[in-house]
């Protein structure tokens, strides 16, 4: 039984939940995609950020771009406050549960982004109390929050 099920989304869209209850440091999934230079998605308007695009980092050298519909993973939707993680080995990415997750639970991890001058167009829906409304990583949600009171 796969540990996950397909669902609408309280954060957006569509999203993956926990189909039985999932222990803290569990793999949850493998995040799946294609193998790409990072020349290759600088030059390609297909990870233009102006649409959804599934891109992750995988070295100085290498990306995955998971825009497949064989990439489940590609469901999880980010929170700031979420229960998952997403690490990798070589050229494999996982996602894996950072908290004990109850059946039903909608998987979530943050997903990283850079704090800079287009962190507006990224709003974050995760409705958490600590969401600062964009999806930044959490080591820069303090300068988005400097910002709001500056106001």
């Amino acid at each position: 039984m796969k540990p996950y099920k397909i669902n609408r989304s309280k954060i957006d869209n569509l999203g993956l939940y926990a189909a039985k209850d999932i222990k803290k440091g569990s793999k949850v999934i493998e995040y799946k995609g294609k193998v790409i230079t990072r020349r290759e998605a600088e030059d390609n308007p297909k990870y233009d950020n102006e649409k959804a695009i599934y891109l992750f980092n995988l070295n100085k050298k290498y990306d995955l771009d998971g825009d497949f519909k064989f990439n489940t993973a590609r469901l999880i939707n980010h929170s700031c406050n979420p229960n998952c993680e997403v690490t990798g080995t070589g050229l494999k990415v996982w996602v894996h549960s950072i908290k004990d997750i109850k059946k039903g639970e909608e998987f979530s991890y943050d997903y990283g982004f850079s704090f800079d001058e287009d962190y507006k167009n990224y709003p974050c829906r995760c409705r958490s109390k600590n969401c600062c409304g964009y999806i930044v990583r959490e080591g820069s949600r303090w300068r988005i929050k400097k910002k709001k009171k500056q106001k």
